[in-house]
């Protein structure tokens, strides 16, 4: 495709089975009008070897971008002496990509960094079913956040993914393997990876090559033979591989060792040079890299349980603190990596930087770092949201400097600490704005404004002084506030000086009410489609219980099913498939499916220990 705001070139190519030794062979591209007529149409006639090659003007076309993921619908059509003899409608987007030492990542001409997230390949309580109403719930999620990119590690995406992500507008990596001949495992895809590896790259191209969302491919993660020059050639071979099959996209992989891959060349030889975490060799490295750009393929591996948190505040390196749990004050990251606000840096202050991809957006079943030898982790806390799909303190802070839509004001821990009355609750708040005042029971504690001189200027890796001293760019930290029952309230102030927003968060009371909150309440009565819901307690001023536990069961009735359960619990053995489970930091979601005829969905939550009870009501209807 070529493009720009005044006029588009379509370009089809295509290849005509069986056409050897017959006439008359041509194939017409059409764009159709949402309304069923053809808007612009072209021909071509099919060659000797049944290949063709079609291009179609398209006058003041509405460009695919994460912002305005516009597709058109567009049928190609084979026929034989004016018939028709086969047809393929498809969706597509009109949009062009570059990327080069002087400008970085483009798209439709416009320079940007990816802000994006890491997805595995699970949907948290429903397993690895694909589903499309949750991938729809976990993009616009993430879209909410500001994230406009996914990196599929370490699998090929499903086309329903890939068609989710061309309508909502998200940008694509699409990888393919863990890793190559070097097993990381006994049991993984170094045993095929001689037979199959070839194929499953030309699979993972000739599939999604029509998607306007995909924008790189990657064609591994953490490959133990980049310090060699067997993997350069072996890279160099999968590389060349996908560009025979598409020459419109570059290739990426993961790096994790960046200088035993300089020394071998292993980074040289790719498109993209991507780096998992490392970021203290950002800047030794570039000049090494003639691409002279690199990406952060993988970022953060920052930790946390929702709604879970420690004292004292300290910034470190997570450990096993013997109880499955990482405080949600986003202080810990792991021995290889880093807190966001120092991948926040690169990106802002580093030209050469073309954006990151955070590990990772959801919470995944597996890798329960740094719980992996604590029983009964069994499900990781990277997440910038939870396995319930619920987003964490973290997600407030990515949000707080990529979302530039719409603003943050967030503020952290709660305030129902029944015991910590007089010790020190150090009180955090993400926002986009550059200031704010923080007031407990309407006494100030200070007004506090970003810190905007802290750079990434050292060459090593994180410590938790140089931690806490990057983190006051990107957050405002009361350190020294003691607790007391009441209201919390911050204000926020724009670059002027002036108020511009505020929050408040109170001491919750006793359960007096259950709350839930619905997704969608209304559903396609179409086997398939979700409702969310989302269950907490209150009390009588509604005020939300943060640290509640109590036993939750569900009943679904109506034209529905009970589906799935969780509550974002990475120490939880309550199964997913049985309609209870007790809370975790105050909250669960439950998910119904709707049946396949139209009617009226009735969820009840009850709550035995707190004698209470509340019910909503989720509408189906004819797709």
């Amino acid at each position: 495709t070529q493009a720009d705001s005044t006029a588009a070139t379509l370009s089809v190519d295509t290849e005509v089975k069986d056409a050897k030794g017959q006439r008359g062979l041509a194939v017409e591209v059409s764009v159709i009008n949402p309304k069923g007529w053809v808007e612009q149409a072209a021909h071509a006639s099919v060659g000797s070897d049944g290949r063709v090659h079609v291009d179609l003007p398209v006058a003041h076309p509405r460009l695919w971008s994460p912002e305005t993921p516009h597709l058109y619908d567009v049928r190609v059509t084979l026929m034989q002496d004016g018939r028709v003899v086969d047809e393929l409608p498809m969706k597509t987007g009109l949009r062009t990509i570059a990327y080069d030492k002087e400008r970085g990542f483009t798209l439709n001409g416009q320079p940007r960094k990816f802000r994006g997230v890491c997805l595995h390949h699970d949907l948290g309580p429903l397993g690895a079913a694909l589903s499309k109403a949750a991938l729809i719930r976990q993009v616009k999620a993430l879209k909410d956040m500001g994230a406009d990119a996914i990196r599929t590690s370490h699998n090929l995406p499903s086309q329903m993914q890939m068609e989710v992500y061309d309508s909502l507008g998200m940008m694509v990596m699409a990888e393919s393997f863990d890793m190559w001949v070097y097993p990381k495992c006994k049991n993984g895809y170094a045993q095929y990876f001689k037979d199959w590896s070839d194929r499953d790259i030309t699979h993972l191209v000739l599939a999604n090559r029509n998607h306007p969302s995909l924008v790189m491919y990657s064609i591994g993660n953490e490959i133990p033979e980049q310090g060699s020059k067997e993997g350069r050639d072996m890279a160099a071979h999968l590389q060349d591989l996908c560009h025979r099959l598409d020459s419109t996209r570059p290739v990426t992989q993961g790096l994790d060792r960046p200088d035993a891959a300089l020394k071998s060349g292993f980074a040289q030889v790719m498109d993209i040079p991507g780096y998992n975490y490392r970021v203290h060799r950002y800047d030794d490295n570039i000049g090494q890299l003639p691409q002279g750009f690199l990406l952060g393929s993988e970022t953060a591996s920052t930790v946390s349980s929702r709604g879970v948190y420690k004292f004292p505040v300290d910034f470190k390196v997570a450990a096993d603190e013997g109880d499955g749990q990482v405080s949600s004050y986003d202080t810990e990251w792991c021995s290889w990596s880093n807190l966001p606000d120092l991948d926040f840096m690169m990106m802002d202050d580093r030209p050469y930087t073309i954006g990151q991809f955070v590990w990772t957006g959801y919470d995944y079943l597996g890798e329960p770092t740094p719980y992996d030898n604590y029983w009964p982790s069994r499900s990781s806390y990277f997440g910038i949201i939870d396995l319930a799909g619920l987003p964490k303190d973290r997600y407030y802070l990515y949000r707080s400097v990529w979302n530039k839509r719409a603003h943050t004001l967030h503020i952290l821990p709660h305030w129902t600490w029944p015991g910590r009355e007089g010790k020190v609750t150090p009180v955090f708040v993400y926002t986009d704005y550059p200031e704010a005042e923080l007031f407990i029971n309407g006494k100030s504690q200070g007004r506090q404004r970003k810190v905007s001189g802290s750079r990434p200027d050292d060459h090593g890796a994180s410590t938790p002084a140089l931690a806490r001293e990057r983190a006051k760019r990107y957050r405002l930290m009361w350190d020294g506030v003691r607790y007391e029952p009441g209201e919390v309230r911050v204000v926020a102030y724009d670059d002027t000086g002036r108020k511009a927003a505020e929050q408040t968060m109170r001491t919750a009371g006793r359960a007096a009410d259950i709350k839930l909150v619905a997704d969608r309440t209304t559903l396609n009565a179409d086997g398939a489609d979700l409702s969310y819901i989302t269950v907490s307690l209150v009390d009588k001023q509604g005020t939300e219980l943060p640290t509640a536990t109590d036993n939750i069961d569900v009943d679904v009735q109506g034209a529905g099913a009970f589906r799935a359960i969780c509550n974002g619990d990475a120490t939880s053995l309550e199964v997913f498939t049985e309609p209870h489970m007790h809370l975790f930091s105050g909250k669960l979601v439950v998910t119904v499916q709707a049946a396949d005829k139209p009617g009226d969905i009735t969820v009840v939550v009850r709550d035995k220990k707190a004698k209470l009870q509340r019910s909503i009501v989720i509408r189906t209807v004819k797709p």
